[in-house]
């Protein structure tokens, strides 16, 4: 599981919120499956009024795009280029598949998305490209071995353990994976620019999460510093938040980072520090969420 997610562990009071949670706190693409495992909290997030107020392409996570702009800096970030063959697991709707044929001009780009009906829409996309193709079909099957770039952004352990199998056994030496926010499993990047990372096989793993966060940040914990500004370059890069709600976002990617660094082990306090008891406060005040309970006990980690 990642160190900087554990949303999915959220009980919300319906589907629908679950959803706009899941988006707010940056979710990546997990919506295959249905949560398994999930923590119950004393107090159920009751934002109906405030996500009201959202747009509706921030609010339905399964339906948010990654802006081409972001795209185009993570296929540079990548040094994508004409020999690649480029593959987006998982690729929904998204201008990911498109962008790299028709502008990167790769060998071939190739989306596999598992929902039909997203997949149908993809393909509207790059109907008139010869290069480039929408795959219906799930990621954990699908042919994957001629690839030598993959676009794979997921925090959900059911897909992040069989594909991380899948890179180590079937991908050639030299092909590249690029992700965003969050490395998968324990693998180590050989370049990073925050919230992006990529890996090249042959792959090379940290034992532990430290050792991982070490190559990332220089440093083997994470403090509420470090939360706030991943959750801010992290929002920055991505560029789908209102500036109104800016703010509020900020406050709830960092809560999400910060406790899940608590709950790991992973957070340099050795006990919680006055601005996450201040912002759990808000959260909980001004937008009853709670995320209080969600913070193990320092007894629990021994």
């Amino acid at each position: 599981m990642s160190w900087l997610f554990f949303h999915r562990h959220i009980i919300v009071s319906n589907q629908e919120n679950q959803k706009n949670m899941d988006c707010l706190a940056g979710v990546a693409r997990e919506s295959y499956y249905p949560p398994t495992n999930v923590i119950d909290v004393k107090s159920l997030l009751k934002t109906k009024e405030f996500l009201s107020s959202l747009p509706q392409s921030v609010l339905k996570g399964e339906d948010i795009l990654i802006p081409d702009d972001v795209l185009r800096k993570l296929f540079r970030f990548a040094d994508l280029r004409r020999s690649d063959i480029f593959y987006d697991l998982g690729c929904g709707n998204s201008s990911a598949v498109a962008i790299a044929a028709r502008e990167f001009k790769v060998k071939r780009s190739i989306g596999i998305e598992i929902r039909r009906k997203v997949a149908i829409e993809a393909r509207k996309k790059v109907i008139s490209m010869n290069n480039a193709e929408i795959i219906i079909g799930d990621i954990r099957k699908a042919p994957i071995s001629d690839a030598t770039v993959l676009f794979f952004w997921f925090n959900d352990s059911r897909v992040i353990e069989p594909m991380v199998s899948r890179f180590r056994k079937e991908l050639k030496n030299g092909t590249r994976v690029i992700t965003i926010l969050s490395p998968p499993d324990l693998m180590l990047p050989v370049k990073t620019k925050f919230p992006f990372f990529l890996f090249q096989k042959p792959f090379k793993y940290a034992k532990k999460i430290q050792e991982q966060i070490e190559v990332i940040f220089g440093k083997s914990c994470i403090d509420f510093v470090d939360s706030w500004f991943m959750a801010e370059k992290y929002i920055d890069e991505l560029g789908v938040v209102p500036g109104k709600h800016r703010r509020f976002v900020n406050i709830f990617q960092s809560m999400v980072i910060w406790i899940n660094a608590w709950n790991t082990g992973i957070a340099c306090e050795q006990e919680i520090p006055p601005p996450v008891h201040s912002y759990l406060g808000i959260l909980k005040t001004f937008f009853e969420i709670d995320l209080s309970d969600l913070i193990s006990k320092k007894s629990d980690l021994i």
